[in-house]
């Protein structure tokens, strides 16, 4: 185990090597090729191993990588692992050195989420080694954009099943999840808000109509609206959905009556709710609390909310990576790409190595055991 071990973080560490910083959260340290050399590096490797591969230009250059091992079944698995990592401004050492010591891989990406897609295709390369190929068909996906962006790569993915008329019996988002499935998670949409005042000499207030006024009276509504939500009964172990306001910004000068205000508003979705309904409620509910100032509700950048990511914790791909991985199925309180799939796949779990806890930190690492684990729950399950 223990040459086997090296050669898994071996393997990370050589992905943490190529920089793949989100365009959207690159800086002087990033560089500015955001994921392009990784999914270059995807492609190469895993043509190289035989697969059929399909490069997917979602954007400006940006490339997702879809990889088809064929299996000795009918049955069709995908594995989708983001190729972006976030920013790397905040780190406090080489965010691409890969270092191994005290039992773990450094660097950025190393748990969030380049180990899984080093494993997976070692585990591959083991198959072919000795002469076999998977029992199921398996799709290694490398998706854009899944650290900012609104899931672009994902949802390219789904799409292009969908021109095809495919769909996945089983697919795993990977993330770090210490090797335990996570079969729900919310989903989320934002509101960017902007209200509309009247501007009047600071000495005046009574000639103006004041925005930052109505701003307030609508960040008092949102947090009404967070207690009940908190005080209902949850409909699943994800929990309620929450709100809050998040960004603010008005006022022209000290001497003038704010004539505008902005603000943003997240809400996280839970299983059950939908998020058009949602977007009327509250667009109705920040109205009131605007009045009589008029207040514009839209969907941030021009995108829709996106529904929970809920499967039942009985299903088979759940129970089947639970035992393997000696673990109970959980559910996750950040978001991932199963938000794009339920369209495209029968079974879909989040699950991976590493403990989220360590990811978008300052220092990221991933513990060499959790390698070891996360290989031979995929050796079993690609055999089975």
């Amino acid at each position: 185990m223990a040459n086997t071990s090296t050669s898994m973080a071996e393997r990370v560490a050589d992905l943490v090597h190529i920089p793949s910083v989100n365009p959207l959260q690159a800086g002087p340290k990033s560089g500015e090729d955001g994921e392009r050399a990784i999914s270059a590096w995807m492609a190469d490797r895993t043509e190289a191993m035989g697969a059929d591969v399909t490069v997917d230009v979602i954007e400006d250059g940006r490339a997702n990588v879809y990889a088809r091992f064929e299996g000795d079944s009918e049955r069709a698995v995908t594995i989708d692992v983001h190729l972006d990592t976030v920013g790397v401004e905040h780190m406090t050492d080489d965010p691409f050195d890969g270092r191994i010591e005290d039992g773990r891989v450094y660097g950025r990406g190393s748990v969030d989420t380049k180990a899984s897609l080093a494993v997976v295709l070692a585990v591959l390369e083991e198959l072919q080694a000795e002469g076999k190929r998977p029992v199921p068909t398996v799709n290694v996906v490398g998706t854009i954009a899944e650290e900012a962006g609104g899931l672009m790569g994902a949802a390219g993915y789904r799409d292009w099943l969908q021109e095809r008329g495919q769909r996945i019996d089983q697919l795993i988002v990977a993330e770090p999840t210490l090797c335990a499935p996570v079969h729900g998670h919310k989903g989320g949409m934002g509101l960017e808000l902007v209200v509309h005042g009247h501007a009047a000499h600071s000495s005046k207030p009574h000639l103006g109509q004041n925005a930052i006024s109505a701003a307030a009276r609508i960040v008092l509504a949102v947090d009404a609206e967070q207690e009940r939500l908190q005080a209902l009964e949850p409909a699943t172990a994800v929990g309620n959905g929450t709100i809050a306001v998040n960004e603010i910004e008005g006022g022209l000068a000290r001497n003038i009556i704010p004539d505008r205000a902005e603000l943003y508003v997240g809400r996280r979705v839970a299983p059950g709710e939908d998020p058009e309904e949602l977007f009327e409620q509250l667009s109705a509910l920040i109205e009131a609390a605007s009045a009589p100032l008029e207040v514009d509700v839209n969907n941030a950048n021009d995108l829709p909310g996106i529904p929970a990511f809920y499967q039942d914790p009985d299903s088979p791909l759940i129970l089947t990576l639970a035992q393997l991985g000696d673990s109970q199925p959980e559910c996750a309180t950040y978001g991932s790409n199963a938000l794009r799939y339920p369209e495209v796949a029968d079974e879909i779990v989040v699950f991976g190595p590493g403990s989220i806890d360590q990811a978008h930190q300052a220092v990221e690492w991933i513990d060499i055991t959790e390698l070891d684990k996360v290989a031979d729950i995929y050796r079993a399950w690609f055999r089975a």
